[in-house]
């Protein structure tokens, strides 16, 4: 069966239910960008003060934050570390590559 098949009542159901999904994936990819905004400064500022790219003990206060943030909006909590852990590795392949540049007199 195709969507072509189904009953035009369903096929509306499905067309709203698919813009829910289509707006909040924007909203996250918009989120997403925010968050990085941020990890960049963060970046700027641990090779400005020759810190290491990785903090572990941070990375494992916000994995165990973000378990029980997921827990109670009724999320996988493995999926959600598995997806922080995702972005935390992006993060720091960031941080690697700002400090890996030579810093200009202007740079912040």
């Amino acid at each position: 069966m195709t969507t072509r098949d189904i009953d035009e009542s369903v096929r509306a159901e499905l067309n709203r239910l698919r813009e829910s999904i289509d707006n909040i994936d924007a909203a996250v990819v918009h989120m997403l960008a925010e968050r990085f905004k941020c990890t960049q400064q963060v970046g700027h500022l641990k090779a400005e003060h020759h810190l290491p790219p990785a903090d572990a003990a941070r990375e494992a206060r916000q994995i165990e934050r973000l378990r029980q943030l997921a827990e109670s909006a009724k999320l996988d909590p493995a999926f959600a570390e598995k997806l922080l852990n995702f972005i935390i590795a992006e993060v720091i392949r960031h941080h690697e590559t700002i400090a890996a540049k030579p810093s200009a007199p202007h740079d912040t």
